[in-house]
């Protein structure tokens, strides 16, 4: 069987012309979607919508997420590790134009509230299933409506397990270098893994881990991650440093900070995804140092993933350092599978057309 594995494209007369070769992997093709200056999007938009924080009881806590746009799908963005809804600042009012759109506080970050893991025993609280109940719940009590979820990273495992919880909710899924939990216990050696549950609990019980926390949570610390995960480091800016950060000082936030590193168990994402009824669609920054895109390629086999494209130059957070090139395709995927639209092309096709749209009017 063969896999196009798709090289820079060219463009001939402004047509998209892929070079491939095959290799005996798949039949399944990964796309290549070409980067172009963020200072000439695909479309110009001269209204765009106001973006409202706004606050959700849910099961006692209080939720922050954000919300722009009145008309059209709906759209909930779910952030990754550490991160929160401001992640998703460059895209919720240009998909707002449009959409409904909200972004949500996982609870446990932002500007959520933050229970002390230890207050629930031996249950563990901050799992997948608990983010997983909170993002449906999310969609019946406050967007009263089915929903795309756009995810990034872990957010990415959160919208999985959801989308299997409550397969009726979720109308499609996008997701955006989707963690791949390479310190699961299930990808250590068995020799291995009662050494890495002693670190876990040394980190979890002991001084050190909030002694680490504290390393890590300055801004020049925070600056140095980023610009590890970011391919363009010019997409590091103050403001974006400052919005990781401030949520990670706020009380509570380190022992979320300790119990979520320590959790190595739960599902992974070839465990989830053979699970699922909605379209999925997976999108990889090839730069991206913590979830290598060849072992990412994987995920394209399974049925349920209509489309694996590939974002040339761009790292492990696509909507922050290039939302220019993840928003068209957001817009393109719900449009697809919206109820209103019948046949059609695949994404990459829809993304395709509007690149040569706005090549011909330059």
């Amino acid at each position: 069987r063969n896999y196009l594995k798709f090289s820079q494209p060219t463009f001939h007369n402004s047509l998209f012309v892929p070079n491939f070769s095959t290799s005996s992997i798949s039949t399944k093709p990964k796309t290549v979607v070409s980067s172009f200056s963020a200072d000439h999007p695909t479309y110009t938009l001269e209204h765009q919508p106001p973006v409202h924080s706004c606050q959700w009881k849910w099961r006692g806590y209080s939720i922050r997420y954000q919300r722009c746009g009145d008309t059209g799908p709906a759209f909930v963005l779910v952030h990754g590790f550490g991160a929160n809804s401001d992640h998703w600042r460059k895209n919720l009012p240009v998909l707002g134009v449009s959409h409904r759109v909200y972004s949500i506080d996982l609870i446990g970050y932002g500007y959520s509230d933050k229970p002390n893991p230890r207050d629930f025993g031996l249950t563990s609280f901050y799992t997948f299933e608990t983010w997983a109940s909170q993002l449906n719940d999310f969609c019946v009590e406050v967007v009263k409506d089915e929903a795309f979820f756009i995810c990034n990273s872990i957010g990415g495992l959160v919208g999985l397990q959801a989308a299997v919880m409550e397969p009726q909710i979720c109308k499609g899924l996008m997701l955006l270098n989707i963690s791949l939990r390479m310190l699961h216990i299930k990808k250590q050696p068995p020799l291995g893994r009662p050494l890495i549950k002693g670190f876990q609990s040394l980190l979890r019980n002991t001084g050190l881990g909030k002694l680490f926390f504290r390393t890590v949570a300055t801004p020049q610390s925070v600056r140095n991650i980023l610009c590890q995960c970011y391919n363009d480091t010019s997409q590091v800016t103050e403001e974006l440093v400052e919005k990781i950060l401030l949520p990670g000082l706020e009380p509570g936030a380190v022992d979320v900070f300790l119990e979520f590193i320590c959790y190595s168990d739960g599902p992974l994402p070839e465990e989830l995804l053979p699970l699922v009824k909605c379209p999925v669609l997976i999108v990889w920054g090839d730069k991206d140092p913590w979830e290598p895109i060849e072992l990412g390629r994987a995920y394209a086999n399974f049925d349920t993933v209509e489309d694996f494209i590939v974002l040339p130059g761009v790292g492990h957070c696509p909507q922050d350092e290039a939302p220019h090139l993840v928003n068209p395709l957001v817009e393109a995927f719900a449009e697809r599978h919206s109820a209103t639209r019948t046949g059609g092309s695949s994404v990459s096709d829809v993304w395709i057309e509007m690149w040569i749209s706005w090549k011909s009017e330059t």
